[in-house]
This record gives C-alpha cells, sequence and structure tokens, in this order.
C-alpha cells in the first residue's frame, strides 16, 4: 500500500488563504474523485476563495501552475498518467514533477501534488477518493498545500515582529 508510513492528517486553519486548484482532464472518474477531495480538503481548513482551472492533461499542469502560483497563496495540482506500452509514461511524469517542484521553488508558492503515476487504473481509481477507494490524494494534497502556506506565512510573521 502506497500510503504506508504516511503521517497523521492534520487538518490547518487556512481561513483567508486563497488557493488555485488545477487538475487534468483525463480519465474523468479519477480525476472527478481526485477534485472533490481537493474540494472537501480545502474545505476542512476553512478555506472558501478557491479557483478552480480544468487543463488538457497531466503535462499542462506545469504551465498553468506557473502562470497562476503569482495571484494566489498555494496551488494543488492533479493529474494522472497511467502506464502503457510506450516511453510516454516517463516523460509525462518526469516533466510533470520536474515542472510543478520548479514552480514551487521558484515562486515559494506551495504546490501540493496530487499527480498520481500509476501501472494501471485500478491502482488510480484506489487512490481517487472514490467510495471503495483506499485513499484519497486529492485531499492530501490539498490540505499538505494549505499546511505548507501557514506554516511559512506563521515562519514570516515571526520574522517580521522578532525583527
Amino acid at each position: 500500500m502506497s500510503g504506508h508510513g504516511a503521517p497523521e492528517s492534520v487538518v490547518v486553519d487556512g481561513a483567508g488563504l486563497r488557493v488555485a486548484v488545477v487538475a487534468a482532464s483525463w480519465h474523468e472518474q479519477v480525476m472527478d474523485g481526485l477534485l472533490d477531495g481537493a474540494r472537501r480538503g480545502l474545505q476542512d481548513c476553512g478555506v472558501t476563495d478557491v479557483t478552480v482551472v480544468r487543463v488538457p492533461g497531466t503535462f499542462e499542469l506545469t504551465v498553468a501552475c506557473a502562470r497562476l502560483a503569482p495571484s494566489y497563496d498555494a496551488l494543488v495540482a492533479l493529474g494522472v498518467v497511467i502506464r502503457g506500452g510506450t516511453p510516454h509514461f516517463e516523460y509525462v511524469c518526469s516533466a510533470a514533477t520536474t515542472g510543478i517542484t520548479d514552480v514551487s521553488v521558484r515562486t515559494g508558492v506551495p504546490v501540493g501534488f496530487g499527480v498520481l503515476t500509476c501501472d494501471n487504473e485500478q491502482q488510480a481509481l484506489d487512490r481517487a477518493g472514490l467510495d471503495g477507494s483506499n485513499e484519497d490524494k486529492g485531499h492530501e494534497a490539498a490540505t499538505a498545500a494549505v499546511a505548507t502556506a501557514v506554516t511559512l506565512r506563521d515562519v514570516e510573521q515571526s520574522a517580521v515582529q522578532q525583527g
């Protein structure tokens, strides 16, 4: 099980944060589950200022996140790539991971990484937060982004008060 060793889910108070959820469109059932999970996660954290942006596929998440980052306190990137018989899987997974990481590091805006990289559709369904799923990666990505944004905000406020 891929969730083995995960920390206890901690929901923080993200009231007042602006968050954009960028979601791919491929694999509609899985994406619907991830998007619903992210929305629940943001609601659990008290985030009410949420923008959802849909892009064609996981490869396009990076450019959308890069464009949106300056206007938001946190982003959530949601996608799914299922292994096939060509190297396409490796290229898209690598590009999405590297690109999303670059956006976060370059801008300082936390990006919750909700990109599923699975060997088959069943693995994706098991992680999509649907009825019967073992995991809810959309929820996890959203709460991770909010928790990181809150932590960074608190550190910055503490530095200002001390300085």
